[in-house]
Order: C-alpha cells, then structure tokens, then sequence
C-alpha cells in the first residue's frame, strides 16, 4: 500500500481505520493498474491519471466517492455535487457490502468521465468510456 494513503488511514480513528483499511484493500485490488495517491489532503485512485474512485473523512463517517459514479445506475450511490460524482457514507465496518463494493469498482473502470481535463474544458465534462 501507498505509505502517505496508510498513514492516512493510521490516523483515523479505530472505527473508521477499519473502514478506510477494508476500502484501501478492496480499491486497491479491483483496480491493481490505478495510480493511487493522496490528493487533496485523501486517498484516490487515479487511471490514466482521472480520478475514478476515493475515500475521505467527514463529519461521523467516512465517504467513498466515484467521480463517475452517477452514470453507474447504482440506486445505493447518493449524487454528490453538480457533475458526475456519486458517494456511499459508512459509519462501520460491517456496513461494507464486499459484492457491491466490487461491482462498483468494475463500473468505475468501464464508465468514466474526463474529470482530468475539466480545467482545459472551462467545466464540461466529456465521457471517456
């Protein structure tokens, strides 16, 4: 694992290390091929350098967030924000669903949107895949 994105996690409380662990691991073996790094101050997954998946602290829980994740069709994910993004909060552990945690990091790799070049493109979003 990336050292800066496990003392991210080290540094959560217990509760939500063992969110951020479990999260890491799954990430990080669905996705061996993604750059993962901490960016803006959170872990994130990175392919071919777009943001495809990530994890971050808020207040009482953790949220994993797919900056593509609206086009999933996923009736668990939750909109977040005016683009494509879609998010899961989790307070425990156990509340992980493995099965769907999987399938969703699948989607994130076949279902993307050029969040890398949203700068260049004063704001438009373009689909890669």
């Amino acid at each position: 694992m990336n050292p800066e994105i496990q003392a991210y996690n080290d540094n959560q409380t217990a509760t939500d290390k063992a969110i951020c662990d479990i999260l890491s691991d799954k990430i990080s073996s669905c996705l061996p091929e993604a750059e993962n790094k901490i960016w803006h101050a959170h872990p994130v997954w990175f392919l071919d350098g777009n943001p495809v998946a990530g994890y971050s602290k808020l207040k009482g829980c953790i949220r994993l967030l797919f900056w593509s994740g609206q086009s999933f069709e996923e009736d668990s994910l939750q909109i977040e924000g005016k683009f494509k993004a879609a998010e899961m909060r989790y307070t425990a552990a156990d509340q992980i669903n493995v099965e769907d945690l999987e399938r969703w990091l699948g989607k994130a790799r076949d279902i993307q949107w050029d969040y890398k070049n949203i700068v260049k493109r004063k704001g438009k979003l373009e689909r890669l895949k």
